[in-house]
């Protein structure tokens, strides 16, 4: 289009006639006007433009370069759109800019998986904006126009049109990404996803029937038949039913039924496994949500309503941790921890309840940390409460504990000394702290002396290679077991560090070898020998 009416024709109405005047260098003398004209044409004069706006309407930009464009015919229902792998059956009509039919319509929807190249790649990008039962012209330029089944013959297309109404989707969602735990959904549910969807802990009523996936579909459970048609009824959080399982319910809508399909180790490996399910076997279930409640809101409860809740929540924490179920119980120890952000105890007596109960539920989070291998997390929640409370001889415990599984034996042992110091009660608990502590240098000294005999044997500039050799040898996977904590504890030292390439990684480990990898745990073990570290490098 010429300058001027590219310009002009966006300040006109629906319905109006308008005259514009036009100077050369807006119209066809423009240097890059995109119109020819005759060759006799006056482009070189002003000329007078008579437009009528007919009618205009929206266009939605699928893509910046505008290789892909969308105008709503009749607008859908919901919010959701489909998206890979999701399945889509829709009406679908193409045609050229100039009207010529390629596709016509069929009596039966198109029928594809999202995601799977079943149709071309500008249509797939426009059908992933559309709602349930929408209707809508899909422009799609020769850049997004991909061989597909839907249309494998497109040379010399241009521009294509689709005419698209999207009939149904069916929501298929890959849990983990790489396509072992999928919830298909059969039925549509009550609600909006995911706002109606019990994502939060909440007690679930659902009917479901267990099937293994071999060639019978084997039922080993069915609610309707093995409990008495009565549904399983449980509190989501709480380790209750194989974690595939409660993924998936999570993501259901009231009154929804989906097909889930999962490996073992999301199914019964790790879950008290019926007779009738063998070991390593993947399992279907079929699922229907009846309908969720949503725990109680604390808004209006008194403060003892309120602790009452909180010992509830804690009790099923401590059982989630006694059961090896340690992040399942941190979660429910940091839910409560969330909700004391808007609990305002009124007197000095409520004010020390609340603060011993905040204190001991992040001590019971750092003890899940220290037993998930997260030592440095352990201490930070330690330190919640010994940055208020220097002399909670709990919190110096458990840090110490949390220090000494690090590494770090100088700060666990200034923890345990601390304790006797404040209180003479814990000194039996900090004297035994302090003697595995002991133990625990005297280990790792010892396995340190076996891993570098040999070294101070070597020329200067071979000290890479002795870690090398005793990088391959048969100790060491000893060395990256023990020093697996030093290397956390470094990591929170590097944290602000930008990240190397990856090559340049692998290059200066090449050259720095084991003692350089070992440095932070290497420190300790020379001054331990009475060595300078200078000297020896």
């Amino acid at each position: 289009m010429i300058l001027g009416l590219s310009e002009g024709i966006p300040t006109m109405l629906k319905g109006e006639v308008a005259m514009f005047k036009m100077k050369p260098e807006l119209h066809y003398a423009e240097d890059d006007c995109p119109v020819p004209a005759p060759e006799a044409f006056p482009k070189d004069d002003e000329l007078h433009f008579e437009i009528e706006m007919l009618d205009f309407f929206k266009i939605k930009v699928i893509s910046e370069d505008l290789g892909v464009l969308k105008k709503i015919i009749d607008e859908g229902q919901g919010w959701e759109s489909p998206r890979e792998p999701y399945e889509v059956t829709a009406r679908v009509i193409a045609k050229t800019i100039g009207g010529k039919l390629i596709l016509p319509s069929t009596p039966e929807p198109y029928f594809f998986t999202f995601g799977k190249s079943e149709v071309p790649k500008g249509l797939e990008m426009g059908i992933g904006t559309m709602a349930r039962g929408e209707k809508a012209v899909i422009f799609v330029g020769s850049n997004y126009l991909t061989h597909s089944p839907l249309m494998p013959n497109i040379e010399g297309l241009e521009e294509v049109q689709f005419e698209i109404e999207l009939v149904h989707f069916i929501q298929v969602r890959d849990m983990l990404g790489d396509g072992r735990l999928i919830k298909r959904r059969i039925v549509d549910g009550r609600g909006e996803f995911p706002m109606d969807c019990p994502l939060h802990d909440s007690l679930l009523r659902v009917h479901y029937k267990g099937m293994l996936l071999n060639e019978e579909k084997t039922v080993f459970y069915d609610t309707r038949v093995d409990n008495d048609g009565e549904p399983l009824v449980f509190s989501s959080g709480e380790g209750l039913v194989p974690e595939g399982f409660e993924m998936c319910v999570r993501l259901m809508l009231p009154e929804e039924i989906s097909l889930v399909t999962c490996p073992p180790d999301y199914a019964y490996d790790k879950f008290t496994r019926p007779s009738s399910v063998p070991e390593g076997a993947y399992v279907q279930w079929e699922i229907e949500l009846l309908g969720f409640e949503t725990p109680k809101d604390w808004t209006g409860l008194t403060f003892q309503e309120i602790m009452e809740e909180v010992e509830k929540i804690k009790t099923t924490g401590n059982r989630l941790f006694k059961e090896g179920k340690f992040e399942l119980a941190k979660a429910k120890y940091d839910k409560v921890l969330r909700e004391y952000n808007h609990v305002n105890p009124q007197d000095d007596e409520e004010g020390k309840i609340f603060l011993n109960s905040r204190n001991s539920l992040h001590l019971n989070v750092a003890a899940c940390y220290q037993k998930m291998g997260e030592y440095i997390k352990s201490i930070e929640a330690c330190n919640k409460v010994l940055d208020a409370n220097p002399a909670h001889v709990k919190g110096l415990y458990r840090r110490g504990m949390a220090y000494m599984l690090g590494g770090d034996f100088n700060e666990a042992k200034k923890d345990f000394e601390m304790m006797m110091k404040v209180d003479k009660s814990s000194e039996p608990d900090a004297t035994a702290a302090l003697l595995k502590l002991k133990q625990k240098e005297q280990e790792f000294e010892k396995k340190s002396r076996k891993q570098f005999k040999g070294l101070f044997d070597k020329k200067p500039g071979e000290i890479a290679e002795v870690g090398k050799d005793m990088g391959d040898g048969k100790n060491s996977g000893e060395i990256e077991h023990n020093d697996e904590a030093a290397d956390a504890e470094g990591e929170s030292n590097l944290s602000g560090n930008s990240v190397p390439d990856k090559a340049e990684c692998v290059h200066e480990a090449d050259q720095i070898g084991l003692l350089g990898r070992l440095w932070p745990v290497g420190r300790r073990f020379f001054t331990a020998l009475g060595l300078n570290k200078c000297s020896i490098l």
